[in-house]
């Protein structure tokens, strides 16, 4: 019977990443797999001399840590709790990081903290990072500028995301150029109507897997940040609705609202306009991850995200009850029942 290949072998990124730690320093042991998520982007753990440290690898051509690097560099100088980076090499795509731990929001929930706790802790976060942003020091200012902007054209072409993917799933050809120019038409009147608010640093995947809950700290330094590398400059509304209209938890009614009053309570924007971005950045975020899940499984092979597809509609259908989102809406009437299956053409 033939032996297995060695991991050095059957991984030659593994291998490299080994070798790349033992050139920084010839204690690190070699790394042990320690996650993936819905990208190229894999981790690994790497102790040396009795710390633990996080290693990213993330493969060029698929993934550019650059983003990671500028976007972690921000954070922490606005005193937010990224991890800090220890080492990196963009060309081969590794990245040396502070360890956090294990225990992110979501493990945390499952271990019984209570939830309205967590919420109110990452909304503080939230709350703290925008405020922070707003009164950046200018040393920041070169990175900053560098950061996307997440404007109408962006929104709308993560909107399109359904159209390309969902929609040829269910009906098994691609979306007709007529259906296509109406769901275009119908968003642009959307974002168009948006009232202005001040821009912040937008995360965008703000939610319970990408926090993690770090002990002996209080409120304010108790939230670790993970996963930021996508942040552009946008609605400061949009980040709260990642985190309350949550794709991958459904999560209480009572805890979101308390969470939202006590946003708007704090913060330094009318109401009006705030929900209004709220409501039209909620939709338009739930059509977006509808098709990133489709795409997930038919493109990727990681079908596993399809089982949120059910909350997804029941979130789409309960945000189009909203006035400002009717065009948007009428569209979805037209061609999807409630539960996302076409409508009878």
């Amino acid at each position: 019977m033939s032996r297995a290949a060695p991991a050095a072998v059957a991984d030659p990124r593994r291998a490299a990443l080994d070798r790349w730690l033992q050139d920084i320093h010839p204690g690190f042991a070699p790394a042990s797999p320690l996650g993936s998520d819905a990208s190229f982007r894999r981790y690994f753990r790497s102790v040396r001399d009795t710390t633990s440290h996080v290693v990213m690898d993330a493969p060029p051509g698929h993934e550019d840590v650059g983003p990671f690097l500028r976007v972690a560099a921000i954070l922490r100088a606005l005193g937010l709790r990224a991890p800090e980076v220890l080492a990196a090499d963009r060309e081969q795509g590794f990245v040396l990081l502070e360890d956090l731990g294990d225990r992110t929001f979501t493990r945390a929930l499952a271990q019984g903290v209570p939830e309205a706790d967590l919420y109110r802790i990452a909304a503080e976060t939230l709350r703290r990072l925008q405020a922070r942003w707003a009164d950046r020091p200018e040393a920041i200012a070169p990175e900053a500028d560098r950061i996307p902007v997440y404007d109408h054209s962006r929104l709308l072409d993560e909107a399109r995301l359904l159209v390309d993917w969902y929609w040829p799933e269910v009906h098994g050809t691609p979306a007709p150029d007529t259906v296509r120019a109406g769901f275009e038409q119908a968003w642009r009147e959307v974002l168009g109507r948006l009232p202005a608010l001040p821009s912040t640093l937008v995360l965008r995947d703000f939610h319970v897997d990408n926090l993690m809950l770090l002990p002996d700290a209080g409120d304010g330094e108790a939230c670790g940040l993970l996963d930021f590398q996508d942040a552009v400059i946008g609605s400061p509304a949009y980040d709260l609705v990642s985190l309350l209209e949550d794709a991958r938890r459904d999560v209480s009614p009572a805890v979101a609202q308390a969470v939202l009053e006590d946003t708007l309570a704090a913060g330094p924007w009318a109401a009006g306009p705030f929900l209004h971005h709220y409501r039209v950045l909620g939709v338009q975020r739930t059509v977006k991850i509808i098709g990133i899940f489709t795409r997930l499984a038919r493109r990727d092979l990681k079908p596993v995200y399809q089982v949120h597809q059910p909350r997804l509609w029941r979130l789409l259908e309960q945000g189009l009850q909203a006035a400002e989102l009717e065009p948007v809406a009428g569209w979805f009437r037209r061609h999807f029942r409630a539960d996302g299956r076409p409508c009878a053409r």
